[in-house]
């Protein structure tokens, strides 16, 4: 196994928090450094992670880290840096690619900054707000020969991908449908601050969409048409929690949008987001075939339950593909593996791009009342095969056909 690739990291709200305790058991992966607006969480992740690190290779991080004093520069935490802007970070001779964990709306301003100081990137989901911020991400990282990754990483888990292996081996036939629920009365229940589900860039298709989205395409290729409809049944939504509850604010998107998608092999999925649904009992994916159906876990999760109906009864499926014990990160440990290996990374940006274009053509031809073509298409990542947490943390590859 190579040197790891050195991490830093841009963002350290919420979700670093997952980040950080992946990036601190998997050796292929070391984080050098962090930043965010606010010093003090930044301080906080470095120190989370330094706790977690042990042995004569933390102790060795430590030796190398140069700290820069006080004048708000630079700061030696004991192995990981804290620096005082996402600039600063970049310019760091010991970080390889950058972890942009920062709000959606500046995902690519950091994306592209890191790629012009000529550091990998991965970041959450989605890759960018509009289809032209995310064509200049990949036109950037081509023109420069960089990597760029991007969540959602939970589908090389363990329960999507065994579903996959499902489909790929022909134990439902020849698929021919699908179905995607995700489905709550919104999140204003029981977050303090939930406006930002309410305003561009948000809603429940862009929110969950990249979950769904992602899974569908690992299991039934790339998308080539939608129809779509979309509603806002209310102006105005309350907060339920926090300081705050009992305010009032305004609701300036759809909330509930539903729409066929077809495949370019021909299957068709049904799909639903919706903020409007109090209660359900909804799958969250099936799959049905020419001789079968497949029962998907929540592609939010790494894990869960996949069952195979064959006539008579489901049965469920043992674990046969995906990364087992994986968790946030494990997409861009995949990313570290594949620059070393020398092959394409499954969390990819060009992946990204489609879902993100599938989820605007599909709000488009909402507001349009009518069917459109997605502009955009990607290829099917390589499936995982079934690897424990040693292969991962040994580094271990196995070359995969393409089943696409």
């Amino acid at each position: 196994m190579g040197e790891p690739l050195r991490i830093g990291l841009v963002g350290a709200g919420k979700i670093s928090r997952a980040y950080l305790d992946t990036l601190s058991r998997l050796p292929g992966l070391r984080l050098t450094a962090v930043t965010d607006l606010n010093r003090a969480r930044a301080e906080a992740a470095a120190k989370t992670v330094e706790a977690a690190v042990k042995g004569a290779e933390a102790a060795a991080e430590t030796a190398e880290t140069v700290a820069k004093g006080a004048d708000g520069g630079a700061k030696n935490t004991g192995g990981v840096a804290v620096a005082a802007s996402a600039d600063e970070l970049m310019a760091r001779e010991d970080v390889d690619a950058v972890l942009n964990l920062t709000i959606p709306a500046a995902h690519a301003e950091v994306a592209l900054a890191a790629l012009a100081a000529g550091r990998h990137v991965y970041g959450e989901k989605p890759l960018s707000g509009t289809r032209e911020e995310a064509d200049a991400i990949l036109g950037a990282a081509e023109a420069a020969g960089l990597r760029v990754g991007c969540a959602p990483d939970t589908v090389l888990g363990p329960g999507t991908q065994t579903a996959r292996r499902a489909v790929d081996d022909g134990l439902i036939g020849t698929p021919v449908a699908a179905t995607a629920f995700m489905t709550t009365a919104g999140h204003e229940a029981w977050h303090p601050d939930p406006e930002f589900y309410y305003r561009p860039g948000g809603g429940p298709l862009l929110d969950m969409g990249p979950y769904y989205l992602s899974a569908l395409v690992h299991l039934l290729g790339p998308v080539v048409r939608v129809t779509g409809a979309a509603s806002r049944p209310r102006a105005q939504r309350s907060i339920g929690s926090g300081p705050r509850a009992g305010e009032r604010f305004a609701v300036e998107v759809d909330t509930h949008v539903t729409g066929v998608l077809e495949h370019r092999d021909g299957a068709l999925t049904t799909l639903l987001m919706s903020f409007d649904v109090h209660a359900a009992r909804l799958p969250r994916i099936e799959v049905h075939g020419s001789e079968g159906s497949l029962s998907v876990p929540d592609p939010n999760t790494f894990d869960g339950p996949v069952e195979l109906w064959r006539g008579g009864a489901w049965e469920p499926l043992a674990p046969s593909a995906g990364y087992a014990g994986s968790a946030r990160g494990y997409g861009l440990a995949d990313m570290a593996r594949a620059l070393g290996a020398g092959r394409p990374h499954r969390a990819s940006a060009e992946l990204a791009r489609h879902v993100l274009d599938v989820m605007l053509t599909l709000l488009d031809a909402a507001r349009e009342r009518t069917s459109l073509p997605v502009g955009s298409t990607c290829f099917r990542p390589e499936p995982v095969p079934f690897a424990n947490e040693l292969f991962m943390l040994a580094g271990h590859d196995q070359g995969v056909s393409d089943r696409s």
